[in-house]
């Protein structure tokens, strides 16, 4: 069941609520019934808006799992000069500026 903050201007609260992704709460009193919280000294019709948070996104960090996963990953190392730590199969460990040829195979990491 998804997560939704809800905040309410009355009172200045924000709360974490569950529930299904169709339920549409408006109101204190609703926000409270679902959380399970004490209403308070806040009025049952006061109106809450939805909180809109950035998502999070987990992203394996080790140069292996990102291999793993079809990530590319360069590191500077030279002006102009970058070493592809997850390279793969014919892929150059050294990416120089204006050759080609060193470039990471991103292609065939796409249409994998």
């Amino acid at each position: 069941m998804p997560t939704y903050d809800y905040f309410c201007e009355d009172n200045g609260k924000t709360v974490e609520v569950y529930h299904g992704i169709n339920d549409k709460l408006k109101t204190w009193g609703e926000i409270c019934f679902t959380a399970q919280i004490p209403l308070g000294d806040t009025d049952v019709s006061a109106p809450v808006r939805l909180v809109i948070r950035p998502v999070s996104i987990g992203i394996p960090t080790g140069n292996s799992k990102l291999k793993e996963h079809g990530f590319t990953k360069l590191v500077k190392r030279d002006d102009g000069v970058y070493e592809n730590v997850t390279a793969t199969g014919g892929e150059k460990r050294y990416m120089k500026a204006g050759d080609k040829s060193s470039m990471p195979h991103l292609h065939k990491k796409i249409s994998s």
